[in-house]
């Protein structure tokens, strides 16, 4: 919220109009149009949160001035580096600017790189008003992290035609397709036994949930996957003999494949209660999001439109499949269609998070390319 009233501040400073900053902390603007001409009405959006797998208090991020090769040493007293031999990327950037972390925090450029680059874009065409655009929208949402940046954003409200959220990796990322997902808890009900008298009677949560665990497909993990491939993903674990709780991800591109995997877990569980006693292992499922690809494919033209604006970018558009998924997921279900795409930003959610300065720059030309060409 303290990050929404700074940014409302800015966007403010650079002309926008129609302010608002709701109780829920969703901020929405707009930069009026100077055509004449009926042009669609293009919506740029960001997250404010940044991941709570790991620090984000008191990031003190640095920059790497024209990046030489090599190591970089982000923490000195722990002697932690972000190296080439561990993030071959890295010398992609050669001669660029990076900006790094100090070892301890993650950096946030997921998302405030992306809340960068709109302001930044948007203060080029209030510099530039020589640039021919349609209506403009901004959009900055909180919870995106946890699946439920749009939950409560109004799309009536927002009123635009297509919008593109601001949140990929890497300078060129272009991105319509995203994970089914689904959240599972399982509740493991044991029963405590002095293990001296165990016998036929104790059931060790524990080791039930070893059993569950091995019971799904060892090839079904992120760390084997990539592409379109899914996976369950054990996030948390935690428990006694007594009673365990275990935390799944579940993510595929293919819906099929998708319900599949929920089948499947119902299946484990239905039959470790047979194998211990009914009600040992509860699992409750809960929907997240959903592939955006089937509402982006009736509307590719906005697609086409980014990549036109990619490569006149002079960057080559890359076309992947998120491994994981963004507010326009939820929000192309929400009728507003909403592809992805890049901040320019490397591993994400941690401290060997970086973005090179130069691939912020182009995402800002892209936005202003794409609100310049849909005007012509």
């Amino acid at each position: 919220m303290e990050l929404a009233r700074l940014l409302v501040a800015d966007l403010l400073e650079i002309g926008c109009t129609e302010m608002s900053h709701d109780r829920n902390g969703y901020i929405m603007a707009t930069v009026a149009s100077n055509v004449t001409k009926e042009t669609p009405t293009i919506g740029f959006i960001a997250h404010l949160d940044t991941s709570p797998d790991y620090s984000g208090k008191d990031v003190q991020p640095r920059i790497i001035k024209g990046y030489t090769g090599g190591d970089i040493l982000l923490d000195p007293k722990a002697s932690v580096r972000l190296s080439p031999a561990e993030f071959p990327e890295l010398l992609n950037y050669a001669g660029q600017d990076l900006i790094v972390t100090d070892g301890t925090t993650l950096l946030g450029a997921d998302d405030k790189a992306g809340i960068t680059e709109i302001i930044e874009a948007m203060n080029y065409l209030n510099l530039h008003p020589e640039i021919p655009h349609g209506k403009i929208r901004i959009g900055f949402t909180p919870d995106e992290e946890i699946g439920r940046g749009a939950d409560l954003f109004d799309v009536k409200k927002f009123n635009a035609d297509f919008a593109y959220t601001v949140d990929g990796g890497p300078v060129g990322e272009l991105e319509y397709e995203n994970f089914n997902a689904a959240a599972v808890v399982i509740i493991i009900q044991g029963r405590n036994v002095h293990p001296g008298t165990a016998k036929g009677k104790m059931i060790n949560a524990l080791q039930v949930a070893v059993d569950l665990h091995s019971m799904l497909p060892v090839h079904d993990r992120p760390e084997k996957t990539e592409g379109y491939e899914g996976f369950f993903h054990l996030s948390h674990i935690e428990g006694t003999v007594e009673k365990a709780r275990m935390d799944y991800i579940i993510r595929d591109h293919d819906f099929e494949r998708f319900t599949g995997r929920k089948n499947l877990l119902a299946e484990i569980a239905a039959q470790l209660n047979k194998k211990y006693s009914g009600g040992t292992v509860k699992a409750s499922v809960r929907d997240q999001y959903f592939n955006m690809k089937e509402k982006i494919m009736p509307v590719y033209h906005i697609i086409d439109l980014a990549a036109q604006a990619i490569r006149a970018a002079d960057v080559e558009p890359l076309i992947i499949p998120i491994r994981g998924g963004t507010d326009g997921s939820k929000l192309s279900y929400m009728g507003l269609p909403t592809p992805n795409l890049f901040t320019g930003g490397h591993n994400y959610h941690g401290r060997f998070e970086f973005i090179p300065v130069q691939s912020m720059e182009k995402a800002i030309e892209v936005i202003v390319n794409i609100v310049r060409l849909a005007a012509s």
